[in-house]
């Protein structure tokens, strides 16, 4: 209440030098107002600054002032901190792809631990309606070479078509161009899947003998014929049969077991057998 009042006294004050200062320059001749100023000024300034001060102090305004510029302060240091906090987790993003990665070769050489294999991932794909290869990040200084079969964790991916010092191209089993020998895990009939240019999940398989006994959900695996692909790698499961008026002309689809679009790690396998 008393710091009120006196607030009060000092806004009254500052309002009568202002009321007399207008009235001294109204009854001033033009001439001199640009002297007379300059001399208020000098004169009113100090104490203007002075009353400002004060009254600030009065009121705690003062405090105000230095809390800011505490806070700025504050806001700097924590947005460097801020600043090793995100550096720090896309370090341990990096560090847990990696682990992953690691992980999933383990996984693919334990599963297939009879095979002579080198673990690659995937550093570009090419998954289009006419076209479906991907490049891996080892080649011919690896001991890569063209016809080795490629393999996932969940199954074929397909195999290496070219090589360079670094990388292979794999052409992978939904390529339109790509035939696989197989099986069906159950009656151990022999058929042929292919890719097709309408879908990048499904295999068309055809060559399927009249008498033939196909059930969906029935796993179909490499039959080992053809001189690329070792037998009794997992291709996929079948999804569909398509029966048509003549039976030799029936076909099914079969759904891949590998996820093209999510495949980030692979093995080639170096020790099949060649043509």
């Amino acid at each position: 209440m008393y710091k009120s009042k006196k607030t009060g006294i000092i806004g009254i004050i500052i309002t009568i030098i202002i009321l007399i200062l207008i009235v001294i320059l109204s009854n001033t001749d033009l001439k001199q107002v640009s002297y007379l100023e300059n001399i208020l000024g000098s004169i009113v300034m100090p104490i203007q600054n002075g009353l400002t001060y004060l009254k600030n102090k009065i009121a705690g305004n003062d405090s105000f002032f230095i809390e800011l510029e505490s806070l700025k302060s504050e806001n700097e240091v924590l947005k460097q901190k801020n600043s090793e906090l995100e550096q720090s987790l896309r370090e341990l993003e990096i560090i847990k792809s990696e682990n992953q990665t690691l992980k999933e070769y383990v996984n693919l050489e334990d599963k297939y631990q009879d095979y002579q294999t080198i673990p690659a991932y995937i550093i570009n794909r090419d998954i289009s309606n006419f076209t479906k290869t991907i490049v891996i990040n080892v080649g011919e200084k690896d001991g890569i070479k063209p016809k080795m079969t490629v393999i996932s964790d969940k199954g074929l991916v397909g195999y290496i078509i070219s090589v360079t010092n670094n990388t292979s191209k794999v052409q992978t089993i939904i390529d339109p161009s790509t035939s696989v020998s197989s099986l069906i895990s159950t009656s151990r009939e022999e058929i042929i899947v292919s890719g097709t240019l309408e879908s990048n999940t499904n295999l068309k398989a055809t060559y399927i003998k009249a008498d033939a006994t196909l059930l969906e959900n029935d796993n179909i695996e490499t039959s080992g014929l053809g001189g690329i692909y070792p037998k009794g790698i997992h291709i996929g499961t079948i999804k569909q049969i398509i029966n048509t008026q003549n039976s030799i002309d029936r076909y099914a689809i079969v759904e891949t077991a590998v996820d093209f679009s999510k495949l980030e790690t692979v093995l080639v396998i170096t020790n099949q057998v060649e043509e």
